[in-house]
């Protein structure tokens, strides 16, 4: 039995083991994406000098509009509740935005969401390959898709592998040698560095399917006990890319249609409402008619609040708060949190960041002992 799962752990590898490898680091770069990002742009995310109140978000999106071209659309305004952060312009586009200094409505720099980070994220999920909204077959996705279930039966072959005959083999399979020859420490590294890290690789490996294939994303949420047909009936109300971009000093000119003035006046209106509700919240995102508040550090930190509001006056006609969503509601942020490692804040962050990175060096090693052993038997 020792045998045969030896033999699928290696003939498994060999062929997936590049892409796993890929996959792995990039997941490992994502995790710490906003620090980094700071560290290189701090003028994007933090303001010179805290000087008051900041202005009311009119006066803030007016004055972006005069600075950002004519061809960029405002989609919203997202708060920051640090006072030495700034606020973002939500643009078109996934993670788009312009920053803007809520004390001096200077734009301090914009991202197109195009830059190195996106790249890596559609080198983890569809090497490259262009995302297909339609649904349609995406060979990038299916590879990165087929690799990560892979990834699981390499995982569970290896503990198989792994278990020790007796106490004294145990002792041995735990230990990483550091002064035996970088051959030894290599190896220690794949075998026990393996066992340690296989169960959280391998929550790792079995939510991130559920964004590659459709039976498998049902099943998982079947077993969490939330029925397709529930999903399908739950709607969330729409991010902020997703909506239809605006412009203008005081509104946008929408595709196709005739000019719709967005009154902004009205949004500070609805932040003094929402900030008076959340004494503590990471962020809160205003739209034209809806609002968003975020305020989680663990658990589904994609978890939110969510407000619609009369464009007209500023007051709030309806809520759907998230501890009042069903399961089916709230298993994708779940999914996304214990993916990224964020539900237990900075300590399961560099847990999963860690492991991601393991897990390219277990496939990189692996190739080291087989291309050793390859040679080993020609001589």
């Amino acid at each position: 039995m020792r045998k045969l799962f030896a033999k699928i752990h290696l003939w498994l590898s060999i062929p997936f083991g590049i892409i796993i490898a890929i996959v792995c680091l990039t997941g490992a770069i994502l995790v710490f994406e906003t620090e980094i990002l700071e560290i290189c742009y701090p003028s994007r995310y933090f303001v010179k000098e805290v000087k008051g109140e900041p202005l009311p978000p009119a006066a803030l999106l007016n004055a972006a509009r005069q600075q950002l071209p004519d061809s960029v659309k405002i989609n919203g305004l997202r708060v920051m509740q640090d006072p030495k952060r700034t606020y973002q312009v939500v643009l078109p586009g996934k993670k788009a935005a312009a920053f803007i200094d809520p004390y001096t409505a200077e734009i301090t720099g914009i991202d197109d969401g195009q830059g190195f980070f996106m790249q890596m994220m559609r080198l983890h999920r569809w090497l490259l390959d262009s995302y297909k909204r339609d649904g349609s077959f995406a060979l990038g996705k299916a590879v990165v898709g087929y690799s990560t279930l892979v990834l699981a039966f390499i995982l569970i072959s290896g503990l198989v592998i792994w278990y020790p005959r007796n106490k004294k083999a145990l002792k041995n399979r735990l230990k990483i040698k550091t002064k035996a020859g970088w051959y030894r420490f290599f190896y220690d590294l794949h075998v026990s560095g393996g066992f340690y890290a296989t169960l959280l690789l391998l929550v790792l490996t079995l939510t991130g399917l559920t964004w590659s294939f459709g039976w498998y994303r049902d099943a998982f949420y079947t077993v969490f006990g939330v029925e397709t047909a529930q999903m399908q009936g739950h709607t969330q109300a729409p991010a902020s890319s997703d909506l239809k971009g605006k412009s203008g000093e005081r509104g946008t000119r929408e595709r196709g249609s005739k000019e719709k003035i967005t009154n902004y006046t009205q949004w500070a209106t609805v932040l003094a409402d929402l900030q008076n509700r959340y004494p503590q919240y990471n962020s809160i995102t205003i739209q034209d008619g809806s609002a968003t508040v975020s305020a989680a550090q663990y658990g589904n930190t994609r978890g939110s609040d969510r407000y619609t509001f009369d464009p007209a006056n500023g007051e709030i006609t309806n809520v759907q708060l998230y501890k009042d969503l069903p399961n089916s509601g709230k298993i994708r942020g779940w999914i996304y949190s214990v993916h990224v490692g964020s539900w237990g804040g900075l300590t399961t962050r560099i847990l999963s960041c860690l492991v991601s990175f393991l897990g390219a060096v277990f496939a990189i090693t692996g190739y080291y002992f087989w291309i050793k052993k390859k040679i080993r038997k020609k001589k």
